[in-house]
C-alpha cells in the first residue's frame, strides 16, 4: 500500500473521506459473500475489506497519526479487555451481549443507550441495536412500549415482508415508518434514561 500510495495517481489522492463508498461496498460484498456460501468467494470479499483498512491505514499513517499496528494492538487490547472470563479469572456472564454493551459503555464513557449507534443504519439494523443496547441499560423492550409477538423463526422474514407489502399498499415508504417510530422509540429510551 505504501508503494502504491506513492506510485499509482489513483490510490495517491485517496482520503478517508473519498474511501468511505469502497468500504460502504466491499462490506455489503463480504455480507453477499456469506450469503452465497462458497469459501472462495468469502476469502476474496474478506481480503478486499481487508484492503480498506491497511488502506485507511497508511493515510493516516502519512499523517503520523497511527498505522495498521496500531490498529491491530487496539483490537487485540479490546478483546482481551472485553473478555476477562477468556483472559483472566472472571466467570463467563450469563448476559454476554449485555456484559459486552456494558464494557464498552465504561470503556467509552456513554452515558446513553443511544451514544455510538451510526445514525446511517438503516432503520431495522438501527432499531435492533437500540433495542440491544436498551435492554444491557436496564430497559427491557417491554419496558419502553414494544412487544414482541409470537412469530416462529422460520416465519419472521415474511413477517417483515408483509409488512413491507402492507406499506406499499398504503402508499407508504416502509423505511421511513420505520425511522419514525424508531425516533419515538429512542424518545422513550431517553426519557426512561432521565428518570433512572
Amino acid at each position: 500500500m505504501h508503494r502504491l500510495r506513492s506510485g499509482c495517481p489513483w490510490d495517491a489522492e485517496q482520503t478517508h473521506l473519498t474511501l468511505v463508498r469502497y468500504l460502504v461496498e466491499e462490506t455489503l460484498e463480504v455480507v453477499e459473500a456469506i450469503e452465497a456460501g462458497t469459501d472462495e468467494h468469502l476469502a476474496e470479499e474478506l481480503g478486499d475489506l481487508l484492503l480498506q483498512v491497511v488502506f485507511h491505514a497508511e493515510i493516516a499513517a502519512e499523517d503520523g497519526r497511527f498505522d495498521i499496528e496500531d490498529v491491530a494492538r487496539r483490537i487485540a487490547d479490546k478483546l482481551v479487555s472485553r473478555h476477562p472470563y477468556v483472559f483472566g479469572d472472571g466467570a463467563v456472564p450469563d448476559d454476554l451481549v449485555g456484559s459486552w454493551e456494558r464494557a464498552k459503555a465504561v470503556e467509552k464513557s456513554r452515558a446513553s443507550a443511544l451514544d455510538g449507534i451510526p445514525e446511517q443504519l438503516s432503520a431495522l439494523t438501527r432499531a435492533h441495536k437500540v433495542l440491544v443496547r436498551a435492554r444491557s441499560h436496564g430497559l427491557p423492550p417491554e419496558s419502553l412500549g414494544v412487544h414482541a409477538t409470537e412469530v416462529p423463526a422460520d416465519a419472521l422474514g415474511g413477517e417483515f415482508l408483509a409488512l413491507v407489502a402492507r406499506a406499499e399498499a398504503l402508499g407508504l415508504d416502509p423505511e421511513q415508518e420505520a425511522r419514525s417510530a424508531l425516533r419515538a422509540l429512542e424518545s422513550r429510551v431517553q426519557s426512561a434514561e432521565s428518570q433512572a
